[in-house]
C-alpha cells in the first residue's frame, strides 16, 4: 500500500458500516486507522436497534403473562423491575462493544477513542492533537436524532437518553410518526405507562403500507395508546410538581412526566472539517455519494446514516463491506443496490414490509393485483385477545411478479426476511402458490394468499 501515509485507511466513526469497512480493508491488507468519540458500535448497538429489541423482548412479557394464563399456567401476581432489565440491557450492550472491538484489534486496527476532524487533503487531527495522514479517507459517523426548535424542548428527552431512564414515567408523550416513535410507543405502553404519541401530520409510518399503518393505528388504540394528529408544539415548560406542561397546536395542553423526540435523524457532519476539505453536503448535511460511495473529493467517502441514502443498520453494513472490496479488493468495483430492501417496526405487533406498498405500485405499474389475508393468530385466539393479523401481496398483472409484501402481526419480521429472498429474486405468485405450506403456522397465509 502507499508507504507515503500513515494508514491507507482512515475511518471517522466505529458504527455498523464503520466497523465493517475499517475490518474487510484490514484484512485486505490495508493498514487502518479508526476515530471513535463515543464507544465503538454507534447507534444500533449502543443506542438504537439491539438495545431496543431487547426492551420489546421485555415489553412482550407483558401480554404473554397475562395471555399465559388461558394456556392453563397459574403465573401468581407479576411485578416488573425496570432497572433490572434496564442494567441488564446495558451489560450486554457492554459486552457486544467488546466483541466489536476484539474484532476490529484482532485486524490490526488502530482505535482512536476520540474525535477526528479533517485538517488537510490526506491529514485527519485527533482532539488529543494526534496528526495522521491517510491515503483514503470514511466518513461513516452516522446521525442523531432530531429535536424540534419550539421553546423548553431542552426538557425533553431523545431515544438517546430512553435507555437510561431511572423509573417509566408514568405518562409519556412521544413526538413523531415514524418507527422509533411506534416501537418505544409500544415499549412504554406495555411497560403501564399512559402513552401519548403527537405528530404533525395525520399520517403513522409514512412509507409503509396504508391498510397496514391502519391496523396499528386501530390496535394501538385499543392498547390505549392516545393520538393527536395535526399537532405542533408551541411550547414545554415545567411545572411547580415538576410535571411537564405541553401546548400544542388543534389540542389542549397535555401535563405528562416525560416528553420523548422521535422526530427524525440529521446526519453528523458538523465539526470534521467537510467543508475545509471540500466535500459536498445536501441540504440536510448529508454527504453527497456516488453509487460506490465516493463524495466529490476523490480519496473521501461516506457510508451509512450519514449519507441519508437509506437509514437502516444492514444498508450501512453492505456500504462498507462494498466500499472495502471496491478500494482495496482488487477486483471490479461493487455498489449497493438500495432497492427492494425489506424493513421491520418493531411495534407491538411488528410491522414487516419489502417492496412496493399497493399505492406506490398502482401509481408505478398501473396494472396490478392485490392479495391478503385478514385473521386471528391461533395464539390470539386461544388467549381471547381480539387482535388480526393482515398479510398483503402485490402482483403485477399478467407475469404475476411479485412486486411488494407487507405484513403485520407476531413474528411478521422474522417471517419477511425468507419471504425478501422471493421477491428480490422476482418470483411469482404463482411460485408461492405451488409451495407446500407449513401447518400449523402463521408463515403459511403466504402461499395460501387469496
Amino acid at each position: 500500500m502507499a508507504d507515503e501515509y500513515d494508514y491507507d485507511l482512515f475511518t471517522i466513526g466505529a458504527g455498523s458500516g464503520g466497523v465493517r469497512a475499517s475490518r474487510v480493508a484490514a484484512a485486505h491488507g490495508a493498514r487502518v486507522g479508526l476515530a471513535e468519540e463515543h464507544r465503538v458500535g454507534g447507534t444500533c448497538v449502543i443506542r438504537g436497534c439491539v438495545p431496543k429489541k431487547m426492551l420489546v423482548y421485555g415489553a412482550h412479557f407483558a401480554e404473554d403473562l397475562e395471555d399465559a394464563k388461558q394456556f392453563g399456567w397459574d403465573v401468581g401476581e407479576c411485578t416488573f423491575d425496570w432497572v433490572k432489565l434496564r442494567d441488564n440491557v446495558l451489560n450486554d450492550v457492554s459486552r457486544i462493544e467488546g466483541l466489536y472491538t476484539e474484532t476490529l484489534e484482532n485486524h490490526d486496527v488502530d482505535i482512536f477513542h476520540e474525535r477526528a476532524e479533517l485538517t488537510g487533503a490526506h491529514e485527519i487531527t485527533l482532539a488529543s492533537g494526534k496528526v495522521v495522514s491517510a491515503k483514503h479517507i470514511l466518513i461513516a459517523t452516522g446521525a442523531r436524532p432530531h429535536v424540534p426548535g419550539c421553546d423548553g424542548h431542552e426538557l425533553g428527552i431523545t431515544s438517546n437518553e430512553a435507555f437510561h431512564l431511572d423509573a417509566i414515567p408514568e405518562r409519556v408523550l412521544i413526538a413523531g410518526g415514524g418507527y422509533i416513535a411506534n416501537e418505544f410507543a409500544g415499549i412504554f405502553n406495555e411497560f403501564g405507562a399512559k402513552v401519548t404519541i403527537i405528530n404533525r401530520s395525520d399520517t403513522l409510518l409514512r412509507g409503509y403500507d396504508h391498510s397496514l399503518r391502519d391496523r396499528l393505528l386501530q390496535i394501538s388504540i385499543a392498547k390505549g395508546i392516545d393520538f393527536r394528529f395535526n399537532a405542533e408544539f408551541r411550547g414545554i415548560e415545567k411545572t411547580d410538581e415538576g410535571c411537564l406542561n405541553v401546548s400544542m397546536t388543534n389540542h389542549d395542553d397535555l401535563e405528562v412526566d416525560c416528553v420523548l423526540f422521535a422526530t427524525g435523524r440529521v446526519p453528523n457532519t458538523e465539526g470534521l472539517g467537510l467543508d475545509a476539505a471540500g466535500v459536498q453536503l445536501g441540504d440536510k448535511g448529508e454527504v453527497i455519494v456516488d453509487q460506490f460511495s465516493k463524495t466529490n473529493v476523490d480519496h473521501i467517502y461516506a457510508v451509512g446514516d450519514v449519507t441519508d441514502r437509506v437509514q437502516l443498520t444492514p444498508v450501512a453494513i453492505r456500504e462498507g463491506q462494498a466500499f472495502a472490496d471496491t478500494v482495496f479488493g482488487g477486483g471490479e468495483p461493487v455498489a449497493v443496490d438500495h432497492t427492494v430492501i425489506p424493513a421491520a417496526v418493531f411495534s407491538h405487533p411488528p410491522i414487516a414490509a419489502v417492496g412496493m406498498t399497493e399505492s406506490e405500485a398502482r401509481n408505478k405499474i398501473g396494472d396490478i393485483e392485490v392479495y391478503q389475508s385478514d385473521f386471528r393468530a391461533m395464539k390470539n385466539v386461544v388467549a381471547g385477545r381480539n387482535e388480526r393479523s393482515l398479510y398483503k401481496m402485490i402482483c403485477e398483472a399478467g407475469t404475476g411478479k411479485i412486486l411488494g409484501i407487507g405484513m403485520i402481526g407476531p413474528e411478521s419480521p422474522e417471517i419477511m426476511q425468507a419471504a425478501a429472498v422471493a421477491v428480490k429474486a422476482g418470483l411469482t405468485k404463482a411460485d408461492f402458490d405451488a409451495t407446500t405450506a407449513i401447518h400449523p403456522t402463521m408463515a403459511e397465509e403466504l402461499v395460501l394468499l387469496k
